[in-house]
């Protein structure tokens, strides 16, 4: 199958794969163009295993481990697998749904390189990943507090950080106001004041 696959043809290869999973995939969609199937966390391993070794898939690599938030929902997390096939230039998503206390299997068994992923997920959202062989924070700070990427998280964070020169070390406090801060939403070339340069005095002779 040749890429770009159009939409009709797209679904009915969703459908095969649901119907040959045995169950580890539950449904299919098709979105702007690419495919996403749909699992459960207790079954994401035997899923992702299923689409690898698949003659027919051969989504051989996994490119990325996003996470989504809902938190209206009552499962409020989506983790999204995205994966790659070369060999048969497909691409296709994976998605389970989960919440804050309930971890998810780690699929580095599948996968090695979700290690990394899986942990920036866990950072960035607070899904737990069971299994994982070392989850901890990628991107944050080990004594960072909440997860940045939760749509209840606040824009300024809680503590910000500054060089104490007394201490001789990095110290955190509550945040501070900011009305002090001039929140203009300009570029540095649009704030800047235009400065004549050599030669304009011939376009101003022209007009």
């Amino acid at each position: 199958m040749s890429w770009p696959v159009a939409s009709d043809d797209l679904a009915t290869l969703g459908e095969k794969i649901v119907a040959g999973s045995a169950g580890a995939l539950s449904g299919c969609s098709v979105a702007f163009g690419e495919l996403s199937l749909m699992s459960s966390a207790g079954r994401i391993v035997e899923a992702l295993t299923y689409l690898r070794d698949s003659p027919e898939l051969r989504l051989h690599q996994l490119i990325d481990i996003a996470g989504v938030d809902y938190p209206d929902r009552a499962r409020r997390f989506e983790v999204v697998y995205h994966l790659l096939s070369h060999a048969k230039n497909l691409r296709a998503r994976v998605k389970i749904e989960t919440d804050e206390d309930t971890p998810v299997p780690t699929v580095t068994g599948v996968h090695p390189c979700a290690d990394w992923y899986e942990r920036e997920a866990f950072d960035m959202y607070g899904i737990f990943f069971d299994g994982h062989p070392d989850l901890r924070r990628i991107l944050t700070d080990y004594g960072f507090h909440g997860h940045p990427l939760r749509k209840d998280f606040p824009m300024t964070g809680y503590v910000e950080l500054r060089y104490d020169d007394e201490l001789k070390r990095v110290v955190y406090e509550p945040v501070k106001a900011v009305e002090w801060r001039s929140w203009d939403f300009l570029s540095p070339w649009e704030g800047a004041e235009r400065v004549p340069l050599p030669g304009d005095e011939k376009s101003e002779g022209a007009k």
